[in-house]
Formats: structure tokens, sequence, C-alpha cells
């Protein structure tokens, strides 16, 4: 999943939340170096993407994107769960999309001196551009593969993949919410788990 539904997923602990957001950042047992919130949120982020990287769901969208894409073919797909979440947004959240992304980066921006150096480099870009409400748009996605590919491994392309998305817009859109459903049963459950614990 990207960086949308990590965010969804953490629940409404602050804390939680960032430690999710930055998770792709936080290498091996460095987690170790935080705030028990904030370990609980980067531990809650590697087990959402097992959880994702193994589901049989996802790897059924991945192999519409395998001919151009690959072994990064799973990467894309995260980045259109990303867009099914935010054009479904109303089904999983009584908060507008538009509030709920302001919302999440006031917390970003109050902790922006606990994230890891290159989350802060691309912080002010994603709040000034508001990336998390663009990937509502189909614009918005493609933008954000544009991105993706300019400064990762991430080949560029976008366009072909997003006409893939056009041509089975509605297969990737129902694998979403099947799958979407188990994963925040998952999340919802792990951190049910961590609090019980405390």
């Amino acid at each position: 999943m990207n960086f949308l539904a990590h965010l969804y997923l953490s629940g409404d602990n602050p804390q939680v939340q960032i430690g999710n957001f930055i998770g792709d950042h936080v290498k091996g047992r460095d987690y170790e170096k935080y705030a028990p919130a904030i370990r609980k949120g980067i531990l809650l982020h590697r087990k959402i993407d097992h959880f994702t990287d193994t589901h049989p769901l996802v790897k059924e969208s991945a192999k519409r994107l395998k001919e151009c894409y690959g072994r990064y073919s799973g990467i894309v797909i995260d980045v259109f769960y990303d867009h099914f979440l935010g054009v479904n947004w109303n089904s999983y959240s009584s908060m507008p999309l538009k509030k709920y992304v302001s919302h999440v980066h006031q917390v970003l921006m109050r902790n922006y001196f606990k994230l890891p150096g290159n989350v802060k480099r691309f912080l002010p870009f994603m709040v000034k551009s508001r990336r998390l409400e663009t990937y509502a748009t189909k614009e918005g996605i493609e933008r954000s593969l544009q991105i993706m590919s300019n400064y990762s491994s991430l080949p560029d392309h976008s366009r072909w993949a997003m006409e893939q998305m056009e041509d089975y817009y509605r297969d990737f859109d129902q694998e979403f919410n099947a799958f979407f459903a188990e994963l925040r049963a998952m999340a919802e459950q792990e951190l049910l788990i961590d609090d019980n614990k405390k």
C-alpha cells in the first residue's frame, strides 16, 4: 500500500500515523530509536506490507502490469490501490478526504523534526501539491508514477500503466475493495493487540 492507505490504517493516534508514514525509511532495528507509539506505527507498516505483498488478490491485480513492469508491478499496484481508496473514501471514512488530508499534513508538519532526513526533504512538496488528495484522480496517479520513476528505479511506463487502469478499472476496483476489507480488519486487530499489551 502507498501513503494514503498506510496513514488511514494507523487509526487516530498521530504518533502511530507518523511511524506508519515513515516505515519505508526506517531499516532493520532502527525502529527501536523511536518512541513507543511511533515504533508501533513502523512495525504496523511492515505487517501491512507483508500482508499486501503475499495476498492473492494483489497478485491478481499485479499480473496485468507484468508485461512492462515485471518485478515492479506490485509497487504500481500500491499506487493504484491508493487511487481506489481515494475514489471509495466515503465508504471508509466519515471525514471528507480533503479534510483528512489537511489533518494529516498538520500532524506530519508538527512532528517534522522526528522524521528521517529523506522524508523531511520530500514532505514539503507532498504537502504543497496535496498529493495524497490527488490520488483520487487518474491524473494524480499518473503524476505520482512519473515522480517515482524520476527518483527511483521504477521504469517510466506511466502512460501504459494508466491505459491498463482504464482497461481494467472495474476489476482493479473490485479487487481493491475485497482486499482492503481484509487488510483493514488485520490492521485494526494489530492495533488492538498492541494496545492491550500496555
